[in-house]
């Protein structure tokens, strides 16, 4: 049964044109990061960068190197696309996407991370054996199937994604169409739709939608009775989030998804007319089966529990912020702090202020306060800068306050924490981060 269920013969069509749109979208998304000056603001201009913890060895590139790198991004988009030497294309545009990715925080997106699983997926199936640069070179490598386990990782994938999203707005904040007021205000001069998306009753349109389009879409997709409206669904949906939200490409590559859950018959009569269909039911065990069952086993345990690991950690999520990230926790928290940073040289007992705006950018600037491990990184690199005149130095967060969602301003960080000597818990909950003051736990 479970052989069947993952290693049947089906038509790669939904592969194959997934591929084009993968290969386009990722190519736009890089170039398109270069010209809306994306690159420039989150990798060149900042003096340092807020790497993922015990990731402070990928750095950007001096002088133009992020550039070239982005440009290098998006011509292997396009080698994805096209299907030109598409392995070493799609495993040199995971590398160099995860290293981004993982090299700076300040503009974290959950959809980066999508990305960056996607394209560890794309690098392992056959997705460039049809209608790709590849066969017309090679002809025999030509196939019209692969194993069925390849549609099913990606819709196990987007299933967990829109139902952790879904149950992660289930919260005050959300329920009472709070949050939905504080992500509408910026788009309030939006010609036509601006003065509409500030009504109450839009708020709770949109806050309701929310929850239940993300709880539901996939199991209606995969339902033949509901997946045409679904679809249709689907395109108004994302293509609002693009509108409102301008987040990039990912709306898009939301709907590209959508190949995967119509009948491949249905993709090659769209797409590829001249493919010769697959209409048998074959069941292909491949030699490998017990490793594919074991990497896919524990592929899924770990997206299972990363986005529950926060349950584990005192003290509320979205206070402390610890557990966040990964868990497909998507537009739920506005947060801004402020406070001083100040330094002690331990020889002397000499105390400065230091003023951030110094060493940071302004989108730095805004989460160095707000968020407990850009306040802790930006205390290393303090000291890092002061080793280098052979001082030895503490720092402190004083005065330390955030407000969430609008909320009145709390302390946050303890102020009599040395935070340049004091370890990072990655599962764990640091008892510097003062006790929540928020309701809703």
């Amino acid at each position: 049964m479970l052989d069947r269920f993952l290693f049947q013969r089906i038509d790669n069509s939904p592969l194959i044109i997934f591929r084009i749109f993968f290969g386009f979208l990722v190519a736009c998304e890089s170039f398109g990061a270069l010209a809306t000056g994306w690159v420039h603001k989150n990798l060149v201009e900042p003096r340092f960068n807020f790497p993922f913890i015990d990731f402070n060895w990928l750095q950007p590139l001096p002088g133009y190197g992020m550039y070239v790198y982005f440009s290098m991004m998006g011509l292997l988009g396009v080698c994805i696309a096209l299907g030109y030497k598409y392995r070493f294309s799609i495993i040199s545009f995971t590398l160099l996407w995860t290293a981004v990715y993982l090299m700076q925080k300040t503009a974290y997106n959950n959809h980066y991370y999508l990305l960056v699983l996607l394209s560890l997926f794309m690098c392992f199936v056959p997705a460039d054996k049809n209608y790709s640069l590849a066969v017309k070179k090679h002809p025999e490598q030509k196939s019209d199937t692969m194993y069925s386990y390849m549609k099913w990782l990606i819709v196990f994938q987007l299933l967990i994604v829109y139902v952790y999203a879904s149950t992660a707005k289930l919260y005050g904040d959300w329920l009472d169409f709070g949050m939905i007021r504080i992500l509408m205000r910026p788009v309030a001069h939006y010609p036509l739709i601006g003065e509409l998306l500030q009504q109450e009753w839009t708020h709770k349109i949109i806050g309701t939608v929310g929850i239940l389009f993300d709880l539901l879409i996939i199991p209606a997709l995969l339902w033949n009775r509901t997946r045409k409206l679904a679809f249709c669904l689907s395109i108004f949906f994302h293509l609002f989030n693009s509108i409102v939200f301008q987040i990039g490409i990912f709306p898009y590559l939301s709907l590209a998804f959508s190949v995967f859950f119509f009948e491949p018959e249905t993709i090659r009569r769209i797409f590829f007319k001249k493919k010769k269909g697959y209409i048998g039911n074959e069941v292909k065990v491949p030699k490998h089966r017990n490793i594919i069952l074991t990497l896919l086993s524990s592929y899924f345990i770990i997206q299972l529990l990363l986005p529950l690991r926060h349950h584990f950690i005192s003290d509320n999520v979205l206070w402390t912020e610890e557990g966040h990230r990964l868990s497909w926790r998507m537009m739920l928290r506005s947060r801004s702090g402020k406070g001083k940073f100040k330094v002690v040289n331990n020889q002397t007992g000499e105390k400065t202020i230091i003023e951030p705006k110094e060493f940071l950018s302004n989108s730095q600037q805004r989460k160095v306060f707000a968020y407990p491990d850009f306040a802790w990184q930006f205390a290393g690199y303090l000291q890092q800068e002061y080793a280098q005149n052979g001082e030895n130095i503490s720092v402190y967060l004083e005065q330390s306050r955030i407000s969430i969602n609008g909320k009145p301003y709390a302390p946050f960080i303890d102020p009599k924490t040395d935070l340049a000597n004091t370890p990072w818990l990655r599962f764990k909950h640091h008892a510097w981060i003062l006790p929540s003051a928020l309701e809703d736990k």
